[in-house]
């Protein structure tokens, strides 16, 4: 039950890729829609919403299958290649812009995106699921928890930081200035790293040498209810994270609207995105914070964090707009906060594994893998349905300069409310989450 080094940054490495397929996605995609092929912003809230209505049914039933699942390379990994392949092919398509009439682009567009979720999801299950059962050692598990994540933080890095930069360069190199043409070019070269790094964890990480898992038989589905909606500490961490995904993706969402729009400099998006160097430090840092403080106090500094940095940007906003410093400071603050935060979420999850496993006496990875994968999902839909909407509410125009509303429109969106979203989200983890130690889950591994 114990990995090499080499296997677990091999298992880590992996997370690039996904991760820089999911921000480009995450942080470009209703940028392109809107200001890239001209389609309407409440057309991207409603497919965001019908995406994910599809996701409420195919996300359990993906992580059903990959319990049930029997094959000689093992059942997270088959599920990981397969899902990793189909996914790329997908993203790409997706940025590629035929210049079909509108109609056209909008079905078009729709299509790719339901195929998007779907086969990122094939993917995602299994690539977390696998991680609980690389050790059940709590501190050892700790440790192992911010590996991926501080490549999924690279990888954001990468995208968040190089990412408008190159769209705009490859296009006016190789594209004429048409924008689309860097679109699909970041899209390839993303693509093609996730396809090597989940590769390298095929590879590097044996899945022999994680726990055996036996096949889970067919479960009625009053038993998949009791599993998904009788389960306190699910039910807790999905609507703790459900609030804190939506105000970091509503963040995500509108960074690149406020830089441009709003503070009238859009490289300052790039300056922005580079401060996640200090997410990837904070991370390193979580297993030893955790070790003095403890996981409830850790994820207190964490909340506490992410909405001063918040608060930050949003002050600087208004008295000095163009004073990058203050920008740069609230976003390092606001990064040792998300830092943590990602770090205590994979904790969370493996914990909630194991507290289903003795509470029911089955161990479903993949199924309660699946629900949060649906929940990083369905905050994304409803980040894209409230920017969409609240775009068209407030006024925007695509390229032009915008009205005073229109500007206090995507301070709210993009600032406002995600320091709501963090709030709430901490109340909900100290009234309902009942994982908040180790301890609870060691007491109940012992006595089953």
């Amino acid at each position: 039950m114990q990995l090499t080094k080499s296997q677990k940054l091999s298992f880590g490495v992996g997370a690039v890729g996904k991760d820089a397929v999911f921000n480009l996605v995450s942080i470009y995609f209703v940028f392109y829609v809107t200001d890239i092929i001209k389609l309407s912003p409440v057309f991207v809230g409603f497919l965001f919403f019908i995406a994910r209505i599809w996701d409420a049914i195919n996300d359990p039933l993906m992580g059903m299958m990959v319990d049930r699942t029997q094959h000689r390379f093992g059942k997270f990994k088959i599920w990981l290649g397969i899902g990793t392949t189909t996914n790329a092919l997908i993203t790409l398509l997706l940025f590629t812009n035929f210049e079909l009439p509108q109609f056209m682009m909008y079905v078009y567009v729709s299509v790719m995106y339901v195929l998007w979720g779907m086969t990122y999801t094939m993917m995602d299950i299994p690539y977390w699921a696998w991680l609980p059962n690389l050790t059940q050692d709590s501190r050892e598990r700790e440790k192992m928890s911010v590996i991926p994540r501080f490549f999924a933080s690279l990888a954001a890095c990468m995208i968040g930081t190089w990412g408008l930069y190159l769209i705009d360069r490859l296009s006016q190199i190789l594209g004429h200035g048409h924008l689309s043409v860097g679109m699909f070019i970041v899209a390839l070269f993303c693509s093609v790293l996730f396809v090597v790094t989940i590769g390298v964890t095929l590879i590097g990480v044996p899945e022999n040498q994680s726990v055996k898992v036996k096949p889970i038989p067919r479960l009625p589905f009053n038993k998949i209810k009791q599993m998904l909606f009788h389960h306190h500490a699910l039910l807790a961490m999905m609507g703790l994270l459900l609030f804190f995904n939506l105000g970091m993706q509503l963040l995500n969402g509108t960074l690149i609207y406020y830089f441009k729009y709003v503070i009238n400099i859009e490289q300052y998006f790039v300056y922005f995105n580079s401060v996640i160097f200090v997410e990837m430090l904070a991370l390193v840092c979580l297993p030893f914070w955790i070790g003095h403080v403890g996981r409830q106090n850790a994820f207190n500094s964490a909340m506490l964090f992410i909405i001063s940095g918040l608060v930050l940007i949003l002050y600087s906003g208004f008295v000095a707009p163009h004073q990058l410093g203050w920008i740069l400071f609230g976003g390092m603050v606001l990064r040792i906060g998300t830092g943590f935060m990602l770090g205590m979420v994979t904790i969370m999850l493996a914990d909630v594994i194991d507290d289903g496993e003795i509470q029911f006496g089955r161990r479903h990875d993949s199924l309660i893998t699946a629900t949060y994968t649906f929940i990083t999902k369905a905050s994304h839909a409803l980040s894209g349905l409230m920017i969409g909407a609240g775009m068209s509410l407030f006024h925007f125009i695509p390229n032009q300069h915008q009205r005073f509303e229109t500007q206090m429109g995507i301070r709210i969106l993009g600032l406002i409310l995600p320091i709501l979203c963090i709030v709430i989200s901490t109340f909900l983890y100290h009234q309902t989450y009942p994982l908040k130690e180790s301890n609870k889950i060691k007491r109940g591994r012992i006595s089953s």
